[in-house]
């Protein structure tokens, strides 16, 4: 079932890109950029975890689609809660150290364990092609303009 996270979204969040556990790029091919913890610490209680989608922002590049992983990674079973962004976008460099600011739009699921890597990939491909139509709305355009990211 999902929730309805109106009183907690849209949330903006930004902070550095730090290294993350080498699994995105390498194991899943589908690279994140991860905030400190201090980032994660700074979500609303309210904020379930799961995957979301919303706009994100490098340094003061162009504004890029995203889909974002917030919580413990069943599959990988986390110690730790993580902010996990995959930006929709090739970009040809390493990220460390770069700004990243982003606004979370809404909520695409829970997150869950899932029976093979394999599975985990497809699942994170339906929720990419599920974020680029939600991310189309008239709503989710008009924070794409925020002056959050000027």
């Amino acid at each position: 079932m999902r929730r309805i996270m109106s009183k907690a979204l849209p949330h903006f969040a930004s902070g550095e890109i730090v290294r993350g556990f080498g699994r995105g790029s390498k194991e899943l091919g589908i690279p994140t950029a991860n905030y400190d913890i201090d980032v994660v610490k700074n979500l609303p209680s309210s904020l379930d975890t799961g995957i979301y989608y919303g706009w994100a922002k490098v340094d003061n590049g162009p504004i890029y689609k995203m889909v974002m992983s917030i919580g413990w990674n069943p599959y990988y079973d986390n110690k730790t809660k993580s902010m996990e962004t995959h930006i929709i976008h090739d970009f040809q460099k390493d990220l460390y150290g770069s700004l990243l600011r982003v606004c979370i739009c809404g909520y695409l699921r829970p997150e869950k364990n899932f029976e093979s890597l394999e599975k985990l990939i497809d699942a994170i491909n339906e929720d990419i092609k599920e974020a680029e139509t939600k991310l189309e709305s008239e709503e989710n355009l008009n924070l794409k303009n925020s002056d959050f990211f000027v």
